[in-house]
């Protein structure tokens, strides 16, 4: 790999992906002047980043620059960099990963309309990249027409079926937009969320590790009605175990609080909601202790109500008390 490591990296994605992925020779004059400019627009964000960190900060002490103001500077340090890729791409127009990254800038600039142009164009150049159908689903799922965003999102996975983001993002496009997926895929809406779940799990398979993306998973739970009580307490135990600190998993025994407290399992949620300790919580954790304060006494109330009363016991008689004097 040392005497020839763009070769030996594109050798790897194949193996790894099934994907031949041209890398590009590092020494090429027009490589190196691209790396350029994505390092420039690198280091306009991160010094516009620093910017607006620092004026909230100053903003929270009664100074900083008004929002217009901090607006024009922002523009004004971002607009070499959009010359240059302009320039860029005026010299380079099928430089497909150029359009790309524009199309990013252009984005982080609110064009969105600008970003759009550019990765439509970067598919028209490489139209077998499954980032840019990854990308531009994203903006169909946005803007519409959605359908477009199921199509595109297919072929993203279909492009690269090792890439959990794609099957993450179509599995939630599909949950978000389940009238268009019924009509799209002829389902019923259960059907649907199905598909979405199933979805979700191909990308949990990919990637069984990834604590934000099973908690997404655990919390589509929410969305489906009838609730799928016994899916969504394997999703949230599963959140847990991947669970990378205290604060994560205080959050999800509140999650496991909320759904064992909806299944009747009020021993279990009071269990977790008293393990949550995290001062941020308590308004959600109150919260949720009132409604389990509420759901004990019902079920206490409609214990009682159930309950047979034993029949009362019959006055002693002679006949039935024996040993018991009586009067002559």
């Amino acid at each position: 790999m040392a005497s020839n490591q763009p070769a030996a990296l594109s050798n790897l994605l194949v193996q790894s992906s099934g994907i031949s992925i041209p890398v590009p020779n590092p020494n090429d004059s027009v490589e190196k002047e691209y790396q350029k400019l994505l390092a420039d627009d690198d280091d306009a964000q991160a010094e516009v980043d620093k910017w607006i960190k620092e004026n909230q900060e100053f903003a929270a002490k009664g100074a900083g620059l008004p929002p217009q103001q901090l607006k024009r500077r922002i523009l004004d340090r971002f607009e070499p960099v959009r010359q240059a890729y302009e320039d860029f791409l005026k010299r380079h127009p099928d430089h497909a990963r150029a359009h790309i990254a524009y199309g990013s800038f252009l984005g982080d600039l609110l064009d969105d309309e600008g970003m759009q142009q550019q990765w439509e164009k970067a598919l028209e150049l490489d139209p077998k990249n499954p980032a840019i159908y990854d990308d531009l689903a994203g903006i169909y799922a946005h803007t519409g027409p959605v359908k477009k965003a199921f199509e595109f999102y297919a072929k993203a996975a279909e492009l690269n079926p090792r890439e959990p983001l794609y099957y993450r993002n179509w599995a939630t496009v599909v949950y978000l937009f389940r009238t268009d997926a019924k009509e799209y895929y002829n389902l019923t809406e259960q059907e649907v969320f199905d598909k979405a779940m199933k979805l979700y799990g191909q990308a949990m398979k990919l990637a069984p590790d990834d604590f934000l993306l099973a908690s997404d998973v655990a919390e589509s739970y929410y969305g489906i009605k009838p609730m799928r009580l016994y899916d969504a307490l394997n999703a949230w135990t599963n959140a847990l175990h991947l669970a990378r600190d205290d604060v994560e998993r205080e959050g999800v025994n509140l999650h496991l609080a909320r759904v064992k407290l909806h299944a009747g399992l009020l021993t279990e949620a009071r269990a977790h909601l008293e393990s949550v300790t995290n001062e941020m919580y308590t308004v959600l954790k109150n919260r949720l202790a009132r409604n389990l304060i509420e759901a004990e006494a019902a079920a206490a109330t409609n214990h009682a109500a159930t309950t047979p009363v034993p029949a009362p016991a019959k006055p002693d008689t002679p006949e039935s008390s024996p040993g018991k004097l009586t009067s002559p």
